[in-house]
C-alpha cells in the first residue's frame, strides 16, 4: 500500500518517546494497524538509530562509563541472574548491545594486561560464550537478544534479507530475459564502482532509461536516501552518465513522486 509523508510524520511523532522494546513495538502496531510490522519494524529502527546518534557522546565520557560499571557491578552482585545490563540501558535510554560493549570493554580493561581490540570485543559480542566471566557472558547475552536495532543479531538478520533481495532481482531479472552484470562480474572486469547489476541493455521504467540497479532490501526516509545519494548513487551516475535510481523492494512506497524504498 501507499504510505504519504503526512502517514510517515505521523509514525515517526509518536516514536519519540517510546522505548526500543518489543512490547513497544506491539503497541505501534495497535496503533497503526494498516501498516505492515516490517515497514513500522524499519521506521521504528531508524528513528531510533537517529536518537542514539545523537545521544552517543553523552554515554561515552569517562564519568558515565565509570557510572554504568560501577552499577552493573552493584546490580550483579545483589542479583547475578538478574537483568541488570539490559534494565540499565533501557532506563538510560541507550540501546542494550551498545551498553553491553561498553561494561564489556571496561571489564576487560580491568582483567586484561593490554587493552582490547575492537575484534576481540566484536567477536565476543557475537560469541559471548567467549566472554572471561559466566555473569557477564549471560548479561550481554541478554542484552544482544533483546535488541531490535543494534547487535550482531540484527546485523545477521539485516545481511540476511539484503541476500534475499538481491536472490529475487536476480530471479525478476532473469525472469524477465534481461542481460546483466552483477557485482561480482564487475569486480572481476576491474569495476572501480559496482552496484547491484548493471544493465548491459538499459531498459525503460515509467517514463526513465534505467542502466543499472541498487538494492536496498530497507524503508528509505529522506535523511537516509541523502546519505545513499551523497555516499553512493552520485557516483555510479558519473560513471554510467546517466542510470535513474530503480529501488527493487517488495513493497514500494512513493512519496510526492519520490520512491521509498
Amino acid at each position: 500500500m501507499i504510505l504519504t509523508k503526512a502517514q510517515y510524520d505521523e509514525i515517526a511523532q509518536c516514536l519519540v518517546s517510546v522505548p526500543p522494546t518489543r512490547q513497544s513495538l506491539r503497541k505501534l502496531k495497535q496503533m497503526f494497524p494498516s501498516q505492515s510490522q516490517a515497514t513500522l519494524l524499519s521506521i521504528f529502527s531508524q528513528e531510533y538509530q537517529k536518537h542514539i546518534k545523537r545521544t552517543h557522546a553523552k554515554h561515552h565520557t569517562s564519568e558515565a562509563i565509570e557510572t554504568y560499571y560501577q552499577r552493573y557491578l552493584n546490580g550483579v552482585g545483589r542479583n547475578g541472574t538478574a537483568p541488570v545490563l539490559l534494565e540499565l540501558a533501557n532506563e538510560v535510554d541507550y540501546a542494550p548491545s551498545l551498553m553491553a560493549r561498553i561494561i564489556l570493554e571496561r571489564f576487560l580493561q580491568e582483567h586484561e594486561e593490554t587493552p582490547p581490540s575492537k575484534s576481540v570485543i566484536n567477536s565476543m559480542l557475537r560469541d559471548p560464550s567467549q566472554i572471561p566471566d559466566g555473569v557477564l557472558a549471560n548479561q550481554v547475552y541478554q542484552c544482544i537478544v533483546n535488541d531490535c536495532c543494534y547487535g550482531p543479531l540484527v546485523d545477521c538478520i539485516k545481511h540476511a534479507i539484503g541476500h534475499e533481495h538481491e536472490v529475487l532481482l536476480r530471479d525478476l531479472l532473469l525472469e524477465k530475459n534481461l542481460s546483466f552484470l552483477d557485482e561480482d562480474q564487475l569486480r572481476a572486469k576491474g569495476y572501480d564502482k559496482t552496484p547491484d547489476f548493471i544493465l548491459q541493455v538499459p531498459v525503460a521504467v515509467e517514463g526513465h532509461i534505467i542502466h543499472w540497479i541498487e538494492s536496498k532490501a530497507s524503508f528509505g526516509d529522506e535523511c537516509s536516501h541523502h546519505a545513499y545519494l551523497h555516499d553512493q548513487f552520485w557516483s555510479y551516475w558519473n560513471s554510467s552518465s546517466s542510470a535513474p535510481i530503480l529501488y527493487t523492494e517488495e513493497l514500494e512506497h512513493r512519496c510526492h513522486g519520490q520512491s521509498w524504498s
